[in-house]
């Protein structure tokens, strides 16, 4: 059984250390760009305001998560439109993400065993919707750190991002408009600190195999294949890293190859 307590420990503790990286920002660094085109720093923390809070929603109150999706005048830009909905000076801005994802912990925890949340074409379980948001606090934060011009450690943390990358082989196909493949993939990663992270059956034809840390840069499409170091044996393997994409939603453009200066959507 999947243990919520700790899925929770880790994602506080991942929101920590991005919290620690922007709080000393003087405010006009708050404004520079990220990596996704159009986005600043602020637009990266307000993301992660808007979604936790969205995501307590969805274990308090099914009715206004709906109710919030609905009212949107633009579906397409529900995630743009909801980090601008959460921008505010940075202090302000700081306290409204610290109380929402204390208040998302809170609400986590209290959501009865088994339930299943609404999400955006989807549901989750508690535990599922805790590892979604480690992935998108770190995807975010890696974006932050890339503004910053500041390299993070890998932890062990990427093993839950890693593991939500190959849950989503099926969705990441069905994202882009492609038959969902029936044949499985094996994954084999080498972890941060040694040793190897493993997914599938092992005797599938279908392979990934790399460091850890480019399968998640990569499944949280902040990194073009290009500029990984991950293999691809066999065509089902090799068509899910042109599309892998470990977040709900549309697929949005992705990252462009390092050599060129095209931004991506967030």
């Amino acid at each position: 059984m999947v243990d919520l307590t700790a899925l929770l420990t880790d994602l506080a503790t991942e929101s920590e250390q991005l919290d620690a990286l922007v709080a000393p920002l003087p405010p006009q660094e708050w404004q520079r760009p990220t990596p996704a085109a159009g986005w600043t720093i602020a637009h990266q923390i307000a993301h992660l305001a808007w979604t936790d809070h969205v995501a307590r929603l969805a274990a308090t109150d099914t009715d206004a998560f709906y109710a919030s999706v609905t009212a949107a005048p633009d579906p397409g830009r529900l995630v743009d439109d909801g980090a601008v909905a959460f921008l505010a000076p940075p202090a302000v801005l700081l306290t409204r993400w610290r109380e929402g994802r204390s208040a998302l912990a809170a609400a986590l925890t209290a959501a009865p065993a088994g339930e299943k949340l609404p999400w955006y074409g989807t549901r989750m379980s508690p535990a599922s919707m805790a590892t979604a948001r480690i992935m998108e606090t770190w995807a975010h934060g890696e974006d932050v750190a890339e503004a910053l011009g500041v390299t993070r450690p890998t932890t062990d943390r990427l093993r839950h991002i890693a593991y939500l990358g190959f849950r989503t082989v099926g969705h990441s196909f069905a994202a882009h408009g492609r038959a969902v493949p029936t044949a499985p993939v094996r994954v084999e990663l080498t972890a941060p600190g040694g040793g190897n992270w493993t997914f599938g059956p092992a005797d599938a034809t279908d392979r990934v195999t790399g460091p850890a840390l480019d399968f998640c840069l990569l499944v949280t499409r902040r990194r073009h294949r290009a500029d990984t170091a991950l293999v691809a044996t066999g065509p089902v393997a090799d068509g899910w890293l042109d599309v892998a994409q470990a977040f709900a939603g549309p697929p949005g453009t992705g990252r462009a190859p390092r050599t060129a200066t095209t931004g991506a959507q967030p």
